[in-house]
Formats: C-alpha cells, sequence, structure tokens
C-alpha cells in the first residue's frame, strides 16, 4: 500500500488552521512515529487519512487513486484507534469485538477474535463486561478492535497510554510485528515507543512538517547541540533550554538543548527525545 498526500492544508470553520502545506508519503512496509507538541495538527492528520474530514485544498491518493475514490476500500483495509475511543460498557469483551467484526465485514469472526484477543493478552477478560476494566485493559480493548481482522494499514493515536511498563513492551513488539508487512502510523507522547520500534519519523508543529525521516537522521543533526554541566557551575547565559534535572554525588546535573552550547556545557551523545526537543525549538531540519 501507499498513501501519497500533498500539498495538504485544513483550515476549521473558526478560522484555526490546523495544517499547512503537508507533502509526504507513506508506504509499507513501514512502522511511521508521529510527534508533535498537543495542538501540533496530528489528530487532524489522522481524521484527514481516514476521511473523518475533508482537507481545505491538497490531496490524499491510495495507490494512486484520490481517497474519496476508493473511501470504501480503504475503510476496509483499516484498523484505527482515536485518542477517544467510545467502549458499549454493558458488552463483554468477546461481544464487543464480535459486533465490530460485524461492522468490518469479517467472515471468520471467530478466528479474527480469537487472535485479537490473543494478541492484546485479554484471554482472561473475553467474558468481563467492559463496565469493570481497568483503563489499561480498556486500552488493550480498543487495541484488540484496531487490529481486528488484520488490516493492511493501521493508525494508533497514543496507544499505550494507561499501560504498565510490561504491557508497553509487549505492544511495542506486536507493532513492530505488524509492521512487517504493513503501514504503522503511531503517534504518541513516549518518545521511547517510537525510538524502540518505528522506522520513519514524522515532526510536526503548528500545522507544518519539520522532519520527515529515519529517527538516527535527527539524532545526526541534533549531534553538537546537547549537552550536560553542573548546576553548580551555571553562569547566566540565554539561548538555551535546560531539559532534565538529576541529582548526582556530585550535586545537580543539568542537560541542555541549544543552537549553540554554553562554554560551561560538556557536549553529549543525543538522545532521540533531545532531537526532537531542538527540532520544534528550531521550527524544523531539513
Amino acid at each position: 500500500m501507499q498513501i501519497s498526500i500533498d500539498h495538504l492544508s485544513m483550515t476549521y470553520p473558526t478560522g484555526k488552521q490546523a495544517l499547512q502545506d503537508v507533502t509526504l508519503s507513506l508506504e509499507s512496509p513501514s512502522l511511521v512515529g508521529l510527534l508533535g507538541p498537543n495542538g501540533a495538527g496530528k489528530s487532524t492528520l489522522m481524521k484527514l487519512l481516514v476521511a473523518g474530514l475533508l482537507p481545505t485544498s491538497g490531496s490524499i491518493q491510495v495507490d494512486r487513486r484520490p481517497l474519496l475514490q476508493c473511501e470504501r476500500e480503504l475503510k476496509a483495509k483499516l484498523g484505527y484507534l482515536p485518542q477517544t475511543f467510545g467502549l458499549y460498557e454493558e458488552l463483554t469483551v468477546w461481544q464487543f469485538l464480535d459486533y465490530m467484526a460485524a461492522l468490518k465485514g469479517i467472515e471468520d469472526s471467530t478466528g479474527a477474535i480469537a487472535r485479537a484477543i490473543r494478541d492484546t493478552n485479554l484471554e482472561e477478560k473475553k467474558k468481563c463486561r467492559i463496565r469493570s476494566l481497568s483503563g489499561g485493559q480498556r486500552q488493550r480493548v480498543g487495541i484488540a478492535q484496531a487490529i481486528l481482522g488484520d488490516p493492511s494499514f493501521l493508525i494508533f493515536d497514543e496507544p499505550t497510554v494507561g499501560l504498565d511498563p510490561e504491557e508497553r513492551i509487549n505492544f511495542r513488539n506486536l507493532f513492530s510485528r505488524i509492521a512487517q508487512d504493513k503501514i504503522v502510523l503511531l503517534s504518541t507522547h513516549i518518545i521511547e515507543d517510537v525510538q524502540s520500534v518505528c522506522n520513519q519519523l514524522i515532526v510536526i508543529d503548528k500545522g507544518r512538517i519539520l522532519f520527515t525521516g529515519a529517527p538516527a537522521r535527527l539524532i545526526q543533526a541534533a549531534q553538537g547541540h546537547v549537552g550536560v554541566f553542573e548546576e553548580a557551575d551555571r553562569r547566566e547565559e540565554e539561548g538555551f533550554s535546560v531539559t532534565a534535572r538529576v541529582n548526582t554525588s556530585c550535586g545537580v546535573s543539568c542537560r541542555v538543548v541549544a543552537v549553540q552550547l554554553p562554554p560551561f556545557a560538556q557536549p553529549v551523545e543525543p538522545t532521540l527525545e533531545d532531537a526532537y526537543m531542538y527540532c520544534v525549538a528550531q521550527g524544523g531540519i531539513r
């Protein structure tokens, strides 16, 4: 599958411009991380990709066909977990997934439901009513309905919110396996999730694409712009952002991201989180 986004812009009736001239290409197999601050335009982009909104200008093509001409075919291949997903409280997990399978037109629903429940570790909860589940278990039900029927294009909006560390690792591994022959778009604020599994990264802010490419290339761009210093050695200077403070045996160690490191900072290897913050502060990396 190939999805081409060409000069896409979206302005809401209120006048808010959510996306500005976005051009992207997504092609299977790939696991794509979508990063950006709150209000950056991530949710709008995802809604446009599933035809939940119509763009103000620009186009989306799926396998070289306009999205609106193949909307039904796309939705038959789509697994989608929005950030807020309504669950039917009175249904059991199995009943809910059976209902979703019917909506998707899945023929072997019993086998598909059993696989989704196994992959999301819900076997012990399959007969429980959704109202009795914890927040993390509900999130797993949301992921289960998204992967139901083996879709070829999956979009997850903050899928690991509410999951404990072990569950997050399990789902990162699941997303990685799924993406071996599919397009998986993962929108998250948890940089660790992106760093662990994504082979392509999109950074968006204020409706504009600031970076697209391999995570390693973003990290390389931040080389020489990340450093550490002891807080006791700090001098009053501007032009840098302290991103972390850590208590050590020598005092408080500060981590800084800057276009030009202050003279009292020792350069260190950037993390993906450092590189992301540098990209947003710079307004993009080419």
